[in-house]
C-alpha cells in the first residue's frame, strides 16, 4: 500500500528491531502509517547506519535478524500499518567479513563474484588493497605483514591469501594515502571501505535484492527506498526492472539531488526522490531574499573567501577532483582516448568539464543522449572552454562529441559515475564547510545558488508536484542533514536582519577572537561556530546552567571538528593539524562552557531569545507544509519535538522516546502553543494533520493544488493554498517570512489586530469549514476573508471539509 506518511527509524545494535515493536503503539498515536527503516541487511558489526553491507541476502544479527522483523512486522500489522525498506544497492563493504568480496580477494578475477564488483582489470590485474598506515617497502621491513594460514594479518586486517608470498597474491597492498591515484576499483565517494556494485550484471542485481523482494513478496515490506541510485551505470534500467519485481503499487522512491531546476526523468518508473528538494523548497521559501547581498559581502569582508558560491564550488571540484579521484579520471580518459585524442589532453579538459557540471551527473546510455543531458553538457563545456589552456579548447568539444559516439558506452558510464561522486564531495562535503554566507541554505541537495523563493515561485514547483510526481517523499529533516529542520528555521530569521546581523557577527568575531591563541581559528570559522551557537542553542538551555552549557559546548566540538576537516582548509581528514583545531576547541569552551567573555555570551542569548518565536513559527510552518502539500511526508526520528541537532553523528543520537509517548497530548492547541518552548504544540500539531490525512485520504492523494491570492498589509508575508477531491477540500494558511509578522513571542500567536486588513481571497469555496487545529466553524462567505476570522490569533490556519 501507498504510505499515507513515514517515520523514518535508524536501527543498528543499540535500537533494535525489538526496541522498535516496543514502539508502535505511540506511532500508531501519532499517526504514521509506516515506519521507513534504514538498511537491515547485515553490516559490519557494530555498523551504526547499515549501509556497509557485508551479506546483503541476510538481516543483521545486530538488530534481531529475520525473526525480529517478522515479529515488528506483526506489531505493524495490529495497529494496521507498514513498512519501508532503505536498499543500498550500489555499494558493499570493501571487508574480509564480505564473502563476495573476500573470495575476490582469495581467486582474482577467476571468482565467480569478480564481475559483481566494479573493478578494473584492465588497469591492474590485481585488487588494490590502500589499507596500510605507511610504504610497503616500510610495512615489509618492519615484519607488520604475516601469513597466519590461509590468510595475511596485517594489524586487524585478515587478507584471504591465494598459495605463495606477498607478491602471488591477486591483491596489491597500498599506503592508503596513493588510494585516489592508483585505485582501480570504483569506490562509494572516497571511501576505501566501500566498494561499488555492477547493478547492470543481472546475477549482481538478483544477488543483492534476493532478500528484500523475497520480504516484499512475503508481505514484510510496502516498499523500497534506493540509496544514491546515480551512483549506478543506468538508475533508468534499473528502476525499470524493479519496478517490474514489486508489486502493483508498490512505493518506490530515490534517493536523487535534483539542482538548477533538473526534473526527476519520468521514464524511471519510481514514485519520485527521497526528498531533499523539498527540503530546499520549503527552507528558501522562509529567506528573505533582500538579505542575500548583504550576507554574502558581509561573509566575503568578515572570511576573505568569494562572495560567490559558484566560485567556491568551482575550486572545490577541480581540488576535489585531483585530491581524490585522480585513478577514476585516468581511467575515463583511457576510455575517450582515441585518433588525436590523447589521455593526457583528455585528462585535463575532462577536470575542466567536472568543475563547471551543474548537476550530479547525466543519463547517457548506448551513444543516446536526451535534450536534457545535451544541456547539461553544453554548460558544462562553455565553461570548460573558459577555463582550458588555449591549445586544449579544441579538445572540449570534441570530447563532448565523443559521448554520443557509437561504442563509447563504457567511456560515457564512467564519466557519469565519476561526475555524481565529484559534485558530493565538491559541494556537499567540501564548498557547502566553506561557505558561510547564511549557514540554513547550505544543506544536502539545496541549491545554494537560490538564496529565497517567493509565494509564486513555490505554488508552481507544488502545482508540479501535484501533476507529476504526488507520491514522491516530502521532508525536511534526514540521517544526512547538515543541521536540524529547527535549526535552520531559526538562522533563516537572520535573512530579514542581514545587516544588523552582519554587525554583530563581524563585532562578536573580534571579540571571539581574544579568547583563542595563536591567531586562530581564522575569522570565516569563527563567524560559522557563531552562527551554529546561534541556530542550535536549545530551547530549554537557560544562560546560567554551566552543566547544560558544557553538554552543548561537547556538541559543538563535534560538529567543529568535522566541518574543519569537510572544509579542506586549515584542517584535513586526511592531514589534520592538531594545533588549529586545538586553539578551535578552546574558543567553544571559553565561550559556551567556561563562560570567560559574559558580555558577549549575554549578547548571544539575547539574540536566541529574540529570534526564537519567529525562528520556532518557521520550524511549524515547515512541519505544516510538509505534511498538507502534495506528495508522502516523512517524518525523521524524534522530530516531532524541536530539532536543533547537527551534523552526524549529532543528528543519530538517541531519541528520548518515553518522553515523546508521554508528552503527546489531547490539550487544546492555542494551550500547548502557549507552551511552545517544550515541543508539544509541534508535536500536536504533526499528529492532528496525521490524523486528517487519516480521515482525507483521497484529498491528499489525489488532491489538486490551487494558489490563493493573499490582499491587505501582510500579503507579502503570507502563503495560501486549498486542495480540492470530490467533496473534500482544504485550506492551508502559513507565513513564510515570519520575522515580519507583529508576534507575541511568548505566546507565539499575533498581537491584537495583528492581521490588521489582511484577506485570502477564496473562490468556488464551500460555506464554512472545520478548523483543524482548533474546535471551530469558520464561516468562509466571500470571495475576500479575512485572516483575522480565518486564523484568529494564532499565526497560521487549516480549515477542512469532509
Amino acid at each position: 500500500m501507498t504510505p499515507r506518511a513515514t517515520l523514518r527509524l535508524q536501527f543498528h545494535r543499540g535500537f533494535t528491531f525489538a526496541d522498535a515493536r516496543a514502539l508502535v503503539p505511540y506511532f500508531a498515536r501519532l499517526g504514521v502509517s509506516h515506519l521507513y527503516a534504514s538498511p537491515i541487511a547485515t553490516a559490519r558489526a557494530g555498523s551504526t547506519h547499515g549501509y556497509d553491507v557485508v551479506d546483503a541476502t541476510t538481516v543483521n544479527p545486530e538488530l534481531g535478524g529475520e525473526a525480529e522483523l517478522r515479529a515488528l512486522r506483526t506489531a505493524l500489522d495490529r495497529e494496521g500499518m507498514g513498512l519501508v525498506l532503505d536498499i543500498v544497492p550500489n555499494h558493499m563493504a570493501a571487508d574480509p567479513a564480505n564473502a563476495w568480496w573476500a573470495d575476490v580477494l582469495r581467486r582474482g578475477r577467476a571468482s565467480r563474484y569478480a564481475r559483481y564488483f566494479d573493478i578494473d582489470w584492465e588497469a591492474d590485474d590485481k585488487v588494490l588493497l590502500p589499507i596500510l598506515g605507511k610504504p610497503l617497502d616500510e610495512v615489509l621491513a618492519a615484519g607488520e605483514l604475516v601469513r597466519d594460514g590461509d590468510v595475511f594479518r596485517y594489524f586487524t586486517h585478515r587478507l584471504p591469501a591465494a598459495e605463495g608470498g606477498v607478491e602471488d597474491q591477486h591483491w596489491r597492498l597500498a599506503w592508503w594515502r596513493s588510494a585516489g591515484d592508483r585505485i582501480n576499483w570504483r569506490r562509494f565517494f572516497d571511501i576505501n571501505e566501500l566498494v561499488c556494485l555492477r547493478m547492470e550484471e543481472p546475477e549482481t542485481f538478483e544477488a543483492v535484492h534476493a532478500l528484500p523482494l523475497r520480504l516484499h513478496a512475503e508481505g514484510i515490506v510496502d516498499g523500497l527506498r534506493i540509496d544514491h541510485v546515480d551512483g549506478l551505470t543506468d538508475p533508468a534500467a534499473y528502476c525499470r526492472a524493479l519496478r517490474r519485481r514489486l508489486k502493483p503499487g508498490a512505493w518506490l522512491v530515490v534517493e536523487k539531488i535534483l539542482l538548477r531546476g533538473e526534473q526527476l526523468p519520468a521514464d524511471w518508473g519510481c514514485d519520485g526522490t527521497t526528498g531533499y528538494d523539498f527540503m530546499d523548497e520549503v527552507d528558501a521559501l522562509q529567506h528573505d531574499p533582500a538579505g542575500a547581498a548583504p550576507l554574502a559581502a558581509g561573509w566575503a569582508r568578515l572570511s576573505g573567501r568569494p562572495a560567490d558560491f559558484a566560485v567556491e564550488e568551482e575550486q572545490a571540484r577541480h581540488e576535489v577532483v585531483a585530491r581524490s579521484f585522480g585513478a577514476q579520471l585516468d581511467a575515463c580518459a583511457r576510455a575517450f582516448a582515441g585518433g588525436e585524442l590523447a589521455p593526457p589532453a583528455l585528462r585535463r579538459v575532462l577536470a575542466g568539464l567536472l568543475a563547471h557540471f551543474p548537476v550530479y551527473r547525466t543519463y547517457g546510455v548506448d551513444g543516446i543522449l536526451s535534450a536534457a543531458d545535451r544541456a547539461v553538457l553544453a554548460r558544462a563545456a562553455e565553461g570548460a572552454q573558459r577555463d582550458a589552456l588555449a591549445v586544449d579548447r579544441w579538445a572540449v568539444d570534441a570530447l563532448v562529441a565523443r559521448f554520443e559516439e557509437p561504442g563509447r558506452a563504457r567511456a560515457v558510464a564512467r564519466f557519469q559515475q565519476l561526475s555524481a561522486p565529484v559534485a558530493a564531495k565538491a559541494v556537499e562535503d567540501t564548498a557547502f564547510y566553506r561557505y558561510g554566507r547564511l549557514l540554513s541554505r547550505n544543506d544536502v541537495g539545496f541549491d545554494v545558488e537560490t538564496f529565497a523563493l517567493d509565494a509564486g515561485a513555490f505554488h508552481a514547483r507544488m502545482r508540479r508536484r501535484a501533476e507529476t510526481l504526488p507520491r514522491a517523499m516530502l521532508t525536511t529533516a534526514t540521517h544526512d542533514h547538515k543541521r536540524g529542520e529547527d535549526v535552520r528555521a531559526r538562522l533563516a530569521v537572520l535573512s530579514g536582519m542581514a545587516t544588523e546581523w552582519v554587525g554583530l557577527q563581524e563585532r562578536w568575531v573580534a571579540v571571539a577572537r581574544a579568547l583563542a591563541p595563536g591567531g586562530a581559528p581564522f575569522d570565516g570559522d569563527i563567524a560559522m561556530l557563531l552562527q551554529t551557537i546561534v541556530g542550535a542553542w536549545p530551547f530549554d538551555l537557560e544562560r546560567g546552567d554551566a552543566a547544560g552549557r558544557q553538554a552543548f559546548a561537547e556538541r559543538l566540538v563535534a560538529w567543529q571538528e568535522k566541518a574543519l576537516r569537510e572544509a579542506k582548509l586549515a584542517s584535513d581528514w586526511a592531514a589534520v593539524d592538531e594545533g588549529y583545531e586545538t586553539a578551535a576547541r578552546t574558543l567553544i569552551g571559553a565561550l559556551v562552557a567556561e563562560d570567560r567573555s559574559p558580555a558577549l555570551l549575554d549578547e548571544i542569548v539575547a539574540l536566541v531569545r529574540r529570534i526564537a518565536p519567529p525562528g520556532a513559527l518557521n520550524g511549524l510552518t515547515q512541519a505544516l507544509l510538509r505534511l498538507t502539500v502534495p506528495g508522502i511526508p516523512d517524518l525523521y526520528q524524534g522530530t516531532e519535538l524541536w530539532d536543533l541537532s547537527l551534523v552526524d553523528p549529532d543528528n543519530r543520537r538517541p531519541v528520548d522516546w518515553r518522553r515523546r509517548s508521554a508528552g503527546l497530548s489531547d490539550a487544546p492547541f492555542a494551550e500547548l502553543l502557549g507552551r511552545w518552548r517544550d515541543g508539544r504544540a509541534k508535536q500536536a500539531l504533526v499528529a492532528r494533520l496525521l490524523d486528517l490525512r487519516r480521515r482525507l485520504p483521497s484529498l491528499f492523494e489525489s488532491g489538486d493544488y490551487r494558489p490563493v491570492t493573499v490582499e491587505g498589509a501582510a500579503a507579502g508575508e503570507i502563503l495560501a493554498f486549498c486542495r480540492r477531491h470530490g467533496g473534500a477540500w482544504l485550506l492551508v494558511v502559513v507565513p513564510h517570512l515570519a520575522d515580519r509578522l507583529p508576534l507575541d513571542g511568548e505566546a507565539l500567536t499575533l498581537i491584537p489586530g495583528g492581521w490588521r486588513d489582511t484577506a485570502i481571497v477564496l473562490e468556488d469555496a464551500p460555506a464554512q469549514a472545520s478548523c483543524v487545529l482548533g474546535k471551530r466553524t469558520v464561516a468562509l462567505a466571500g470571495p475576500l476573508v479575512p485572516l483575522a476570522d480565518i486564523c484568529g490569533d494564532l499565526p497560521f490556519a487549516v480549515l477542512s471539509v469532509s
